[in-house]
């Protein structure tokens, strides 16, 4: 399995498949992060955002990386086991949003003014986390092995995109939104209000 993970990084790489989420995550971290102040949730649902639709890219990309006779030939040499060479694609793809999470945790705390607390950061990892397995099996599911057309396959991801992001009641819209704030936690040596 890490020879084909290997393999696929080499292709990506080689191809320069990833360029195009790559600016695009780098670009929505600039706009959306850069002098922030206030709270850590709301720079970090911004990241979760930005790694939602850049992990969705990059998983399109990557399983949909080789043309059909090489992706034979890839599925011949791996043992006839075509199930191992998608998992190799989904790991290539998760590997590298590990690498585009650490960018889009560090990145709001030094382009910003933010109070960091180890609740806040747990968070933004949980987000990105969520975001990119989500956006990732969304790639997964428009890659060519599911829509053999490329426009099918833009218009499906789209539709599920937006589905996720704005159907209301999703956990998401509740716990990463800017404006959340978490609930006052009561002092312990504060004293209860009279009514």
């Amino acid at each position: 399995m890490i020879a084909l993970i290997r393999y696929t990084f080499a292709t990506v790489l080689h191809t320069q498949r990833y360029v195009a989420p790559l600016l695009l995550f780098t670009g929505l971290m600039g706009v959306l992060t850069v002098n922030g102040t206030g709270p850590l949730p709301g720079a970090y649902a911004s990241s979760a955002g930005a790694m939602f639709v850049c992990s969705t890219w990059l998983a399109v990309a990557v399983t949909s990386l080789d043309e059909p006779p090489q992706r034979a030939i890839t599925i011949v040499t791996a043992g006839g086991r075509p199930l191992r060479v998608l998992l190799a694609a989904i790991g290539t793809v998760l590997l590298s949003c590990l690498a585009l999470m650490a960018v889009g945790l560090l990145l709001p705390l030094w382009l910003g003014d933010h109070a960091v607390t180890a609740a806040d950061l747990l968070l933004g990892t949980e987000a990105q986390l969520a975001c990119a397995l989500t956006g990732t099996a969304i790639g997964v599911f428009c890659s060519r092995q599911v829509f053999t057309r490329q426009g099918y396959a833009v218009i499906a991801a789209v539709a599920l995109l937006s589905g996720a992001l704005f159907t209301k009641g999703l956990p998401r819209s509740t716990v990463c939104s800017p404006s959340w704030r978490p609930p006052p936690t009561p002092s312990p040596f504060s004293c209860p209000r009279a009514p």
